[in-house]
Formats: C-alpha cells, structure tokens, sequence
C-alpha cells in the first residue's frame, strides 16, 4: 500500500501539480466473534488495510500508479488495490502506545466501559490507526488510535 501511495502521489505531481502527504496505514479488523480481538486469535481475524488518500485521486490516477509499480516492481502485489469512499460516522477512539499485542485489555475496556457504559452498541468494524513505523520503532513507543464505530443500543 505504501508503494501504491508514494507512486500516486508521484502522478498527483505530475499530472496536477499537487503533492500531498501520504497517510498512516491503516486497518480494519473483523471477526463474527468480538472475543477473538481480546483473547489475540490473530488466525480468527479478518481484515482490511487502507491508507488514506485525498479526494481529488481518482481512479484513473490510482490505475496509473499501480501500472507504474507493476513495471518497475513487478514483485510488489498490487492485484487488490482499490479506491474505495469510506465513511465511518460516530466512534469511541483512543491512543494506545505499547505494543500491538497489548491492546486486547484496551479494546475490552473501550467496549465494556466506553461505548455499553454510554448506552452505545458496536456497530461496524474495529479501526485502528497505525501513527508509528513498526519497523523503526520499539514496540513500548509504538502509538495506534483504536477505533470503534457506535451507535445508540436504544435505535436498534
């Protein structure tokens, strides 16, 4: 995804003159279960990573970037990159520094205090945040906003 952002900020440049800054990675995770983001059944997660990218790359943009990172890095797997709209609406959020493996007791908190403690209800995908480079950053100093989309449990 970084490869696919850098080369369509690269077409942003060239074909608009605009050059924009190139988002954190970001990621959605899903299970039919919720316990699984708790216990750290990584193998009973879904997922969905994104990196954000601003409204005026279209798709064409994105299919010249991927061409472009196909030629040059053919080894680079690009075959599901998309351009998608997302939209979230209301969400309890919270910064997480630490390691990744250590938000479950975060994510539990977040569900049975912030989001049942204020009358809410889960009601999308788990959203997380990526703010640090994993590969260059110790894992106590990572820092990640998690993300839970709500809506009122009295509505449904």
């Amino acid at each position: 995804l970084y490869t696919c952002s850098y080369a369509v900020r690269a077409v942003a440049r060239v074909e608009l003159g605009r050059v924009h800054t190139v988002g954190p990675l970001e990621g959605l995770w899903y299970a039919d279960d919720l316990g699984v983001f708790t216990a750290r059944d990584k193998d009973a997660w879904a997922w969905t990573m994104m990196i954000w990218q601003p409204d005026w790359v279209t798709e064409d943009m994105v299919a010249s970037a991927v061409e472009t990172v196909t030629r040059r890095k053919p080894h680079v797997a690009v075959d599901r990159v998309r351009l998608e709209e997302f939209a979230e609406g209301p969400a309890v959020q919270t910064l997480h520094v630490g390691p990744y493996d250590a938000e479950g007791p975060v994510i539990a908190r977040m569900h049975e205090e912030a989001i049942t403690g204020r009358g809410l209800i889960a009601s999308g995908h788990h959203h997380e945040i990526y703010l640090s480079d994993a590969r260059k950053t110790e894992p106590a100093r990572l820092r990640t906003i998690l993300r839970q989309p709500v809506a009122s449990a009295a509505e449904q």
